[in-house]
């Protein structure tokens, strides 16, 4: 239960996080583009990297406040469902490009932030 709990709290927070961030960065850069929700996708993952073999290698005795922070906070964070929708509806808006941009660009950073996260974690 406490698990379920923490992963809760660490959800709304990662909401929140995500909306505070999403709306910073789209107030820089404008709303041609979905630089927030790219962003918040990039640093979650390098985060989700790190986070990740700090929890598993460092400290995996303590379930819970991994279960909080990778499932629930950064759960909350990543916005893979506003990815899907931002997407649609610049294919929708006929701005291909920028759809497969925006595909391309959060697999190729994505996957890369997750990676990077995960070599920093291993050198800490």
């Amino acid at each position: 239960m406490n698990q379920v709990l923490a992963i809760a709290a660490g959800g709304a927070l990662g909401s929140v996080l995500r909306f505070w961030l999403s709306t910073w960065v789209h107030t820089l850069a404008g709303r041609g583009f979905p630089y927030g929700t790219l962003t918040v996708n990039v640093l979650g993952c390098l985060a989700m990297g790190f986070l990740l073999v700090l929890f598993v290698d460092r400290f995996s005795d303590n379930t819970v406040l991994r279960a909080g922070v990778l499932i629930g906070v950064l759960g909350g964070f990543t916005t893979f469902s506003s990815f899907s929708i931002e997407t649609f509806n610049l294919i929708e808006q006929g701005a291909v490009f920028k759809a497969v941009l925006n595909m391309a660009g959060s697999l190729v950073l994505c996957v890369g932030a997750t990676w990077i996260g995960v070599i920093l974690g291993r050198q800490v």
